[in-house]
């Protein structure tokens, strides 16, 4: 079967040695996308176990309170960490960022190499949770001094995790940047780069800026309980609330990071999809993505509204969280443009633009109370939060990965998958997201509290809960779908053929499916008049 795949992948035989030390930026593309994919099933595992636990007024899959958080803590760090961010900024960007551009490879191939390789020890850091005798039970935010106290296990593996998939961050940022500027094919301009190029470019300027900072709160947190530094000690003169101000100061930029590569993509599939240019394309850029990259650092503090800040604070915060409402709006208001007086052809990557729109529609107007720190000091700790975070990041991300996944999949292996399974998946999964978030809403809304291992103070939320927690193996079974699904292309999928989209862009039009090493037969020459949405000319 190994040799079947990578056969398909890259039309040679299956070599052990050659996968460890590739530096080729197609091969550590696939291995981000195992990696994340495999994060993506274990914390969906540990999603299932949760609302299992949930489904009834006390224990049903375990009566250890210390269990439940380490899912939890598992859960949130995986999702993101593990899964989102290395998806978008990992898999996606290495497979397109030099196809895109006309590049035979990245600036720095042994740097990639290094990235990918961060990125598994991190994985493999974060799974010995479940085999050490004291996991780490922090919550994924680690906030002292939960974290630091003697019950709070092993916060040293957190720490770690977390700095070596920022590092693998950082190496990507520094490599990709370089690429696009330095590497561009002739006659490859900034105005006729690929929306996914350009929001690449504006991920990988916030991780530059804001992963060190995560970094040194992580560290900070570590010092303080093993070396007893009382940086977050309230006790000794430290406060917890720097911990808090340093980590969402990551945290919500962290959000665009994983944001601006997924609606990049979404452009990608709809501009081929509908065949048509991209709606206000400068406007995209310039205020779209560059507006949301300079306000990205602007709106961390509505995370921590009810922590006992001066209300100026407060109300300027307020303020620029509805501010950057503006730049996204931008961008929606682009792709949806794409799509008018287009002819659109739904297949299943375009059914997941469609979704896409949908979730983040619901994401972003229950998003507005949150904003006004009036109301969310009312809904702060409920699952109101939980529900709009999952639909404007979690669920809406996650589809237009899926997606893009499979936009992608004949250029990466070279075979086609089946329609029917395909959009059997996505149905399944846009249901079952609407069944278990949209519910959720609502009991956060009636004021059920977010993170409880029990609620036997609530029974009257119990009927709710059971259906949310059986609407939630919906999504499961959909990602399984979806699995074999992509499965079934590797083994029996029709032979793709070079461009079986029609794209304009080069990744399409100028090389094959599965491109070849070095990714172009010959030197990439263009035409002046050349465009990557010309579907006009």
């Amino acid at each position: 079967m190994s040799a079947q795949v990578e056969t398909l992948i890259r039309g040679s035989n299956f070599s052990l040695k050659e996968w460890l030390f590739t530096t080729d930026h197609k091969r550590i593309a696939v291995l981000y996308m195992i990696g994340s994919f495999a994060a993506f099933f274990l914390a969906g595992i540990m999603a299932m176990l949760m609302r299992t636990e949930l489904a009834y007024v006390g224990p049903t899959v375990t009566s250890n309170p210390t269990t439940y958080n380490v899912w939890l803590y598992f859960h949130g760090a995986a999702m993101i960490l593990g899964y989102q961010i290395p998806a978008v900024t990992g898999f996606f960007a290495n497979y397109y960022v030099p196809i895109m551009i006309g590049a035979k490879d990245v600036a720095f191939p042994r740097l990639n190499a290094l990235s990918v390789w961060l990125f598994w020890m991190g994985i493999v850091l974060a799974l010995l949770t479940f085999v050490i005798p004291d996991p780490p039970d922090i919550m994924w935010t680690g906030y002292p001094p939960y974290s630091t106290g003697p019950l709070s296990g092993n916060t040293a593996f957190y720490t770690w995790t977390v700095l070596l998939i920022g590092f693998s961050s950082i190496a990507g940022g520094v490599n990709f940047l370089t690429t696009i500027i330095r590497m561009r094919a002739p006659g490859i301009t900034w105005d006729k780069l690929n929306i996914f190029i350009w929001c690449i470019v504006g991920a990988f300027i916030i991780q530059l800026v804001f992963v060190p900072v995560l970094g040194t709160a992580v560290t900070m947190l570590t010092l303080d309980k093993y070396i007893g530094t009382n940086y977050f000690n309230a006790s000794m003169g430290g406060t917890a609330i720097i911990y808090e101000n340093l980590f969402w100061f990551y945290s919500h930029p962290a959000v665009y990071v994983i944001f601006l590569p997924a609606v990049g993509m979404l452009y990608e599939i709809t501009a081929t999809f509908s065949r048509n240019r991209v709606f206000n394309y400068k406007g995209v850029v310039y205020a779209g993505i560059i507006g949301t990259v300079a306000l990205s650092g602007e709106v961390w503090v509505h995370h921590i509204f009810v922590s006992g800040m001066p209300s100026w604070i407060v109300i300027l915060q307020s303020f620029t969280t509805l501010l950057i409402s503006a730049p996204v709006g931008l961008l929606m208001i682009g792709l949806i443009g794409t799509l008018w007086r287009g002819s659109i052809d739904f297949k299943t990557p375009m059914l997941y633009v469609v979704g896409f729109l949908f979730l983040f529609l619901i994401g972003g107007l229950t998003g507005i109370p949150n904003a006004m720190s009036a109301i969310y000091i009312h809904i702060h700790g409920t699952q109101w939060i939980t529900a709009h975070f999952h639909y404007v990041m979690a669920i809406s991300v996650t589809t237009a990965i899926i997606g893009g996944t499979y936009y992608l999949w004949p250029k990466m292996t070279g075979r086609m998958y089946s329609e029917t399974l395909g959009k059997l998946g996505f149905y399944l999964f846009f249901i079952g997201v609407n069944l278990t978030f949209f519910p959720w809403l609502y009991l956060g809304y009636l004021g059920m509290p977010r993170r409880y291992y029990d609620y036997q103070q609530f029974p009257q939320f119990q009927p709710l809960q059971a259906f949310i927690t059986y609407s939630s193996y919906l999504i499961f079974v959909s990602a399984l779908v979806i699995l074999i699904s992509l499965i079934h292309s590797l083994i029996k999928g029709e032979k793709a053929p070079q461009n079986p989209w029609g794209s304009k862009s080069l990744e399409w039009t100028h090389t094959q499916s599965p491109p070849p090493p070095g990714n172009f037969k010959e030197p990439v020459k263009i035409s002046e008049d050349w465009d990557p949405y010309g579907y006009d000319k």
